[in-house]
Order: C-alpha cells, then structure tokens, then sequence
C-alpha cells in the first residue's frame, strides 16, 4: 500500500471513531408530507421506550391523523413555549426545558421549521444542533423538498420555492437517515381521504404541489439523497478497514492530456449523470515531462472537470495501471473510462497495453474505451469504403481490393500452384460482397476472373486457355466467385435487417417504458420529445393547443428549440388535416422540419416536428417507418391519457348526478313533510281557531313551532355543507371550555328529545379549546341527536371527555343496533342515509357529513368505533393546544 493510502486510511479510522462518539442525529426523511415520517418516527420512539431507553418528546405535529396521534400515549411529553406574535397566542419547542430534562433521545418534529421571533435560534435545526452539541440523541423528521441544494431543482420540478430549507452539511451529522416512502398513488389516495391536509386544502394541494408527475421526481430525489449518504458512510468505514466497496457505482475517467481529454470529460459526466453517481477524472503522471500544449490540453481538462461538478486527482507512479486500480479500490470506484490509447504493437502482442493490463488486473471494475470523434471518423473511413460516398466509393474499394489480390498472388506465385492461387482472388469477391452490393461483387468476380486468366492460367498475358482442365478450373472459378458473393451480399444484407430491427425493437421497447410512467398529457409529451430526439438523432419539438385554442411548442428536445414561420404553418396544416407537412413531403415542403401528425382526423392531439440537420439527406425507409410507428405510439398513448380524463370527469359526473338525485329525494321529502305538518295546522287554526279549546291550539302552535325549528336545522345543514365544500367556512375561534359545549350540546338534544337521558363524564380539570364553539356545539349535537335516533327507549346516551396528550376526545355512546364494520367510514358520506347511513327514520344523511367537515376544518378527526358490547362509539378527536397564560 502506497504512503498517501496509508495516510487516509489512518485518517479515516480517527474519523469513523470520533463520529461513533458525536453522531446522535436519526433523521427520517420523505419525499412529501403525508408518506409517514412522524409515524415512523413515534414507532421507533415506543420501541427505544420498550427497551428502557428514556424517550421524551419534545414536539411532535400530528396534523389532526388519529392514528399518529395514538402513538403518543404513554410516551412523556414536554410542555410547549409559549409565544406572543402579532397578537396571537402560539406554541413553539422549549429548548430550556429539553436541555435541564437531558433525555437520552429527544423527538423533535419538522427539522427545517423558522422559529417564531423571541427565541434564542431562528431556526429549528439550530435548536437540535445544540441538543447535540449536549450529548443528547435526536429524532426528527424532514421533507426532501427543504434540503438546500435541492432547492432550485425542487423550484424547477413543482414550480414552488421553498422558502424554509436545511443546509446539507446538517445532514453529514446524522448517523442514521431513514428513508420513509409511499407511492405516490397512495399518497394521493389518501391525500383524497383527508388524511394529509383538511378537504379544502387537500385540493388545493392536489392541483398545485402533489401531481404525479411531481412526487415521481421528489421520490426519486429522495432516494438519490438517502443513497449518497449510505454510499459515503461505508466508504469511510470501508477505507477504515484497508478496502472500499463500489455500491454507487463511482465513475473515474482517466485522462492523458491528448487531444481526447476535454472529450472524454465531457462523456464521463454523461454516464455519471445517467446514473446518479459522483465522479472524478484522474491523470497519472510517471514523472515523464510534458510539451506546452500537452500541459495546457490537461489543465484545460481539468478545469472543464471542477466545473461540470466532477472532482480532479493527481496520481504519481511509473505504472499507469496500477495506480488507476489502486486509486478505484480506495475510492469505491466501479466504472473507468479511458480513451483509445496509442498502443506499440510490441506492447499489445505482448498483453502489456494499458487496456490489456487494465482488463486483466481490474476484472472487478466496468471499463469503458471511448473513441473519440476523430477516431469515430477514421474507423467509419476503414469501414466504409475508401474514395469517397456512393457507388463511385464502392467500384474504386473493389478496384483496391482485385489490385491487392493480383499483389499477393504475384507474390505467391513462387510457391503455389496456379489452382491455388484462385482462392486468393474468391477471398477478394467475398471481401468486397460482404462490405458491398451484389453488382459491386459481380464486378470484383469478372476482374478477378479476367485478370487470373490473363496472368496465371496458361498460356499467360493472353485470354486463350490452352488445357480444357484450366478451362473447366476457369469457369468454375467465375461461378463459385458469383455464387460467393451472391450467398455474402444477402447474408450481409440480413444481418444489416437483422441490425436495424433489434435497433428498432428496442426503441420502441424503451419508448414504451418511459410512456408508460407517464400519467398525464404534459409528461406524455415530454417524454416522446426526448425519445424520438435520441432514436433519430434530431430536434424535435412536439405542439398543441393551449386553453386558447392556440398551437404552441408544449415539451421538446433540446429545450431552446424554436420553430421558424414556416415550421408553424406546416405544423397548423399537419394538425388541421392529420397528415405529413414540411421537409421530406410534397406538403410546406421549404419548412425545414418534417411534421408528423400526433392524432387522427377524429382526435387532434398535436403535432411533431423532427428538424435533422442541414446537410442530412431524405432519411432512409427504415428510419421513416420508425419515426412514424413512435410518432404513432406517442399518440395512442396521448389518446389514452384523454381517455383516462375523459372517464375520472364521467365519475365525477355521475357521482355529481347521484348525490344531485339523493339531495332531490331528500329534500323532496324532509322539507314536504314539516311544511304539510305546518300548513295544516296552521290551516286549522285559521278555519277552527275559535272554535278549538285553548289546550288543542296550543298543541297546534306546538306542532308548528316544531316542525318550523326542524325545518330550519334541515336548511342549516344545507347551507354548512355547501359552505363546507366550498372552503368558504370561517372559523372565528375563541378558547373555550370544552364543558361549555358539551352543556349546550346536551341542552339543545333534551328540547327535541325531553325523555331521553344523557350521562356525561367530564375530566376534573378545566380543559380550554381555542376553535370555533358555534361549529364544535353543532357537530356535537349532530352527533348526539344521530346517537338519540339509534338509541332504544330507556336507553342513555353518553358523553365521555377525556385529554389524551396533546389532544382531547369526545366519545358519544349508544345502545342501538350498532354499524358494520365495513359501513363505519361510508357514514360520514353525504346523503348515505338514503340507503342505511344513519338509520333514522327522517334526515338528509348531511348530520355525520358535516360534523366531519367541521372538526377536520379544525385540524381534528372523527372515527366510528364499537361500542361497549352494543351499540356504537362516535369518536371526535381535537387539538389540546397549551393553556393560556392567565389560565388558571
């Protein structure tokens, strides 16, 4: 092991131990709220207390997610600061408090959280640095979104700035980073349940920040931050140890300071980035001096390194291959991009080439050899035919190739016999049938014929053939050189079939794919753009019509694509008439792009505008077939992207539809009955008023008073829950005793039902809820008259509070029928008492609907839960936010 290695593995190891001593941080980090980081995170905190481990929680947000929230019981909370801002009471994180507590583990919730002004740092992970700074260990929680260098690529991906951020070097302190995930289908679905924000949030959140689209790339910055961490922790534990293991697959491009460098740079931080790994461009230097432009070539190359974002190192040592090797192995390098070295041929007939050395030696690395431009050119010359393009380039390469035949057969002609010598013509045909066409061949086989005649068969410099055996050798010849080139040219051409359509195949596999993780239009058309631009070659650009009805340039490959006056109109021609337009066609043929159409005469989904380069001609068949059947694939998939909307709108629609006709049936009969009760006791009155004794009017004026006061709270519901979906629901909240609303609560319920007995539980403290009393007492009685229709007669309701932590419950208790367990979520559906729903003989199903929309506007919950035998549990959870001051 070389000195500078010994050095930093000694370096690593005093690292590796100190961190073991310091590093108390655990952050549980996710792509987007709502994926789980506080449950995960309470979770592990109830197993460090199973253990014995003094676990404290410092702040944890539970949002109003009942099942969050219960993880709290049991485990110590400690009480919130209270801060006065811009008149208004809030609590924030007592950092005081936590360091004279001094848990062992301490949870404090949302990392990248501003402190309100009046504490001692202004941010919430400066908070928990100090914790750590006391020895104490940390849990928290963050979002991928709040990481400083992800801030302008977060911007780019949502179109949200993210104004409160952690700075990176925050996260080298964490000795654990938990990944928490959740598809974000599911996330989605639950953001839809109201589990994440409140409805009128949610949908709010659901248009802007949580799209598919843009929890597929948080999701996968996630993971890309959460891997590079693990990759750079077990590269310093692995260097500690005398190794390194390539998890992340770290790419070197090793460079000689040729002409190739700055190529090879450029190509190295390609790959790196396709694949999401660092990495570093290496010279050796074998103490050999260099030229002045050699010297400028490499520092240019690594210049052009530092600032693409790779890192640049110097190696010294006499053999190249093994300091590169010995290099990956401390580094956790897994992949080396060289460039095609200037190899002696002593070297390579010996093995001993730097590629030879480096294939041998390294086998546990992936070793790519770039060709640089230059190189690509002059291997396509050899390949290809010498001379120049087209059929003049193919007659001169056959020309060459019956020249150096008749070279080697003169040589050659010492030694062999003249039937010999014709296999080195038939060598020269199949040469030339297998690199050209079956007339190029037929020309090289009658040269050679003609000149094997005229030089080698007998008599020679002359056509005539004086032995029949040479004529019959001569013909033969001729026949097998055509048959020859015959079987080779088809063979060739075959395999170049064989080629283009694996070619194809695998574009549009790949195609396939990448549309197929594409769930709406706009990343339909992104992805298209960049696929046919990397198939074919070219810039393409893919239009539609905006909102506007105007055709613009909606996704394209490169970004900074712009379309002439021509283009657009061939574009606005092909879009209009769902055929071909501009270059290639007989249609707006001076437009420079080729534009496909993207829908049919029927569907019009755009348009694709392929511009290759000036000089490129027409493109071949093959290339048209492939351009048109992924032009046709993107739109199909464009087709059922419109489709997938136009079938969510028919849901809603006919969920709109059902939930219209429920509210029709009934409103058609809970508002007619109390008005024909009102009418006609009012009808009585007026026709019988004087003649009816005192005791009957007044049961009449009864009648209507009630039926009236029904009425009234069927309107009301109404009205909430319009006001309720339409977020237009204020909340004017004030503290207030919890007891105050159960008394009014119970007090309204015994007017409408004077027999009914309700029992309630209180806790002996006072506890102070800061909301809205009008809409917490309404969704409360709601409850408990729902409760009061189910209950048998003689039956009580009961009405138990109790605090659980930072939040308070309210259980209302029946003794009726009970719900099913698969009907317990649906009861809070509008309108679901049409069906069974709240099993009253009278209601529009809007009680439970609004009682739910109400508490969750608050940020709390309600759940149906069992009952104590019989009957079922109606369960409202609240916020329980620290007492006022002057509380006592």
């Amino acid at each position: 092991m070389s000195e500078p290695s010994r050095e930093a593995r000694a370096d690593a190891l005093l690292d590796s131990v100190q961190e073991e001593r310091t590093r108390r941080l655990k952050i549980f980090l996710g792509a987007a709220p709502g994926v789980g980081k506080t449950y995960a995170m309470l979770s592990a905190a109830r197993e460090l207390k199973r253990q014995g481990v003094d676990v404290v929680i410092g702040l944890v947000e539970t949002h109003g997610r009942q099942e969050t929230a219960a993880l709290l019981d049991g485990l110590e909370q400690l009480p919130r600061r209270k801060v006065n801002y811009k008149g208004r009471d809030f609590t924030e994180f007592d950092l005081d408090a936590a360091l004279a507590r001094r848990p062992d583990t301490i949870l404090v919730d949302e990392l990248a959280h501003t402190n309100l002004p009046g504490g001692r740092h202004e941010r919430r992970w400066q908070d928990i640095a100090e914790l750590l700074e006391a020895g104490i260990e940390v849990y928290t929680a963050l979002n991928v979104q709040h990481l400083e260098s992800l801030n302008d690529q977060v911007r780019r991906i949502t179109n949200v700035t993210v104004r409160e951020t952690v700075p990176d070097a925050f996260l080298d302190r964490a000795r654990d980073i938990v990944l928490v995930d959740l598809p974000p289908r599911e996330l989605i679905q639950r953001l839809k349940q109201g589990k994440v924000y409140v409805p009128e949030t949610a949908a709010a959140a659901l248009d802007a920040f949580f799209s598919p689209t843009n929890l597929v790339a948080l999701r996968e910055l996630a993971v890309d931050t959460v891997a590079g961490h693990v990759d750079s922790d077990l590269r310093e534990h692995m260097l500690a140890r005398g190794g390194a293991m390539p998890v992340r697959r770290r790419v070197l491009a090793a460079i000689d300071g040729h002409s190739q460098s700055e190529y090879l740079v450029r190509i190295a931080r390609r790959i790196a980035e396709r694949r999401g790994a660092p990495w570093s461009v290496a010279y050796v230097d074998t103490g050999t001096p260099l030229d002045k432009s050699r010297r400028e070539q490499l520092d240019a190359a690594m210049r052009l390194a530092r600032r693409l974002g790779g890192d640049t190192v110097v190696l010294r040592g006499h053999a190249i291959a093994d300091e590169l090797i010995a290099h990956a192995d401390r580094e956790g390098i897994g992949q080396i991009i060289l460039g095609r070295t200037r190899e002696r041929p002593l070297a390579r007939m010996l093995g001993r080439s730097l590629t030879q050395l480096l294939l041998r030696r390294g086998a546990h690395l992936e070793l790519t050899i770039i060709a640089t431009p230059a190189e690509q050119a002059k291997s396509r010359l050899r390949l290809r035919m010498p001379g120049g393009p087209g059929r003049r380039g193919e007659y001169i390469y056959a020309t060459l190739a019956t020249l150096v035949a008749f070279g080697l057969s003169f040589v050659a002609d010492r030694y062999l016999s003249v039937a010999n010598l014709s296999l080195i013509f038939l060598t020269a045909v199949l040469v030339v049938a297998v690199r050209t066409r079956m007339a190029v061949a037929v020309y090289t086989a009658v040269l050679c014929f003609l000149g094997y005649n005229f030089f080698f068969a007998p008599p020679r410099y002359t056509l005539m053939i004086a032995n029949f055996d040479d004529v019959l050798a001569v013909c033969l010849f001729l026949v097998a050189a055509l048959v020859a080139s015959r079987l080779a040219t088809k063979l060739a051409s075959q395999v170049e079939s064989l080629r283009m359509a694996h070619a194809q195949a695998r574009a549009l596999l790949a195609l396939g794919q990448r549309l197929s993780t594409s769930t709406d239009a706009e990343g339909i058309r992104r992805v298209g753009a960049s696929a046919l631009a990397d198939v074919l070659r070219c810039d393409v650009a893919v239009l539609a019509r905006d909102a506007s009805q105007v055709l613009r340039v909606v996704a394209s490959s490169p970004r900074d694509f712009d379309l002439t006056t021509q283009d657009m109109g061939a574009a606005a021609w092909c879009e209009q008439h769902a055929e071909q337009a501009g270059r290639f066609t007989d249609t707006l043929n001076a437009a420079p792009c080729w534009v496909l159409p993207l829908g049919s005469d029927d569907n019009h989904l755009g348009v694709a505008a392929l511009r290759f380069p000036a000089g490129q001609g027409e493109p071949s068949t093959d290339e048209r077939s492939l351009a048109l059947t992924m032009v046709q694939d993107i739109g199909q998939a464009l087709q059922r992207a419109r489709l997938a909307e136009e079938l969510e709108g028919a849901r809603v629609q006919g969920e709109t539809e059902r939930l219209r006709n429920a509210l029709l049936s009934s409103v058609s009969h809970d508002l007619r009955s109390p008005l024909a009760s009102m009418i006609g006791s009012a009808g009585t009155l007026s026709s019988y008023g004087d003649q009816l004794p005192p005791q009957e009017r007044q049961e009449l004026l009864d009648a209507i008073l009630g039926e009236g006061q029904r009425l009234d709270r069927y309107i009301q519901n109404l009205l909430d829950m319009t006001r309720l979906g339409h977020g237009t629901l204020k909340l004017n909240r004030d503290w207030t005793d919890v007891a105050e609303i159960v008394a009014a609560a119970t007090t309204r319920l015994r007017k409408l039902f004077p027999d009914l007995r309700v029992d309630t539980v209180l806790p002996e403290q006072t506890l102070l809820l800061y909301v809205h009393p009008a809409l917490i007492e309404q969704a409360l009685f709601n409850i408990l008259e729902n409760a009061a229709r189910f209950s048998p007669p003689g039956e009580p309701v009961r009405v138990v509070v109790r605090p659980r932590g930072e939040q308070v419950q309210m259980d209302v208790v029946d003794r009726g029928p009970g719900i099913p367990e698969d009907e317990r979520a649906r009861i809070f559906d509008m309108f679901y008492s049409v069906s069974r729903g709240d099993r009253a003989p009278q209601g529009t199903g809007l009680g439970l609907a609004i009682c739910r929309g109400m508490i969750g506007a608050h940020g709390g919950s309600v759940e149906a839960l069992p009952g104590d035998g019989v009957g079922t549990t109606i369960r409202i959870t609240l916020p329980l936010p620290a007492q006022p001051a002057n509380h006592a």
